[in-house]
């Protein structure tokens, strides 16, 4: 088994009409055995940004917590929330930093600019980037996750329809994949607002 499904984990975002939603699945499992049924995989660095890191669970928790000190840091030097764009470039110049014991890791990033634009991207452990219009899959369910995404997606949808796209396509693909599951967590967050659900899925 590859230790980056060594935890289990689905983690989507997709694009609206000048919004964005991102999802994941909600176990956190040791191989075939389930450990917990309400783990975070989605982080909230400010109004506007958020990151999801699939992969070791232990990895994910440390690669955040050195995110938010960055984060920190450049908000007290620049009296200013970062750009998607400039974070992506931090989260990959971070991991890349670590190429050769790489955290086990594949971080899904997604946030608003700063003329409402939605901005998605991913990227694997050593930090190579892959920008994408439409959605970004990551995790162990993400084979599943790209197909239920390309046949459900669809251009400028408005944050309803994008929360029900992306709910349902999350939904699809973790019962494809064994390691994944067990509900799931999805924010669609838009220029003035931002919300949180939880969904309930199978329990098996």
């Amino acid at each position: 088994m590859s230790i980056f499904e060594y935890n289990g984990s689905a983690l989507v975002a997709m694009v609206g009409k000048n919004c964005f939603a991102i999802a994941s699945d909600r176990r956190l499992g040791v191989q075939l055995q389930t450990i917990a049924t309400d783990f975070q995989r989605i982080y909230q660095i400010h109004d506007r940004l958020f990151i999801g890191i699939s992969g070791l669970a232990t990895d994910a928790q440390t690669l955040y917590q050195r995110l938010v000190f960055r984060h920190k840091l450049y908000e007290l030097r620049e009296e200013r929330d970062m750009k998607p764009e400039t974070f992506a470039s931090l989260v990959s110049a971070i991991l890349y930093e670590k190429r050769f014991g790489p955290y086990f890791c594949q971080p899904v990033i997604a946030g608003l600019g700063d003329d409402d634009k939605p901005f998605i991207c991913t990227m694997d452990a050593i930090g190579a980037k892959e920008l994408a219009k439409d959605f970004v899959v990551a995790g162990s369910a993400s084979e599943s996750l790209y197909g239920a995404c390309e046949a459900m997606f669809k251009p400028d949808m408005e944050p309803e329809e994008l929360f029900e796209t992306v709910s349902q396509a999350l939904q699809a693909s973790v019962d494809r994949d064994c390691l994944s599951g067990w509900g799931g967590h999805v924010y669609v967050v838009t220029p003035t607002e931002v919300k949180e659900r939880i969904l309930k899925g199978r329990m098996d």
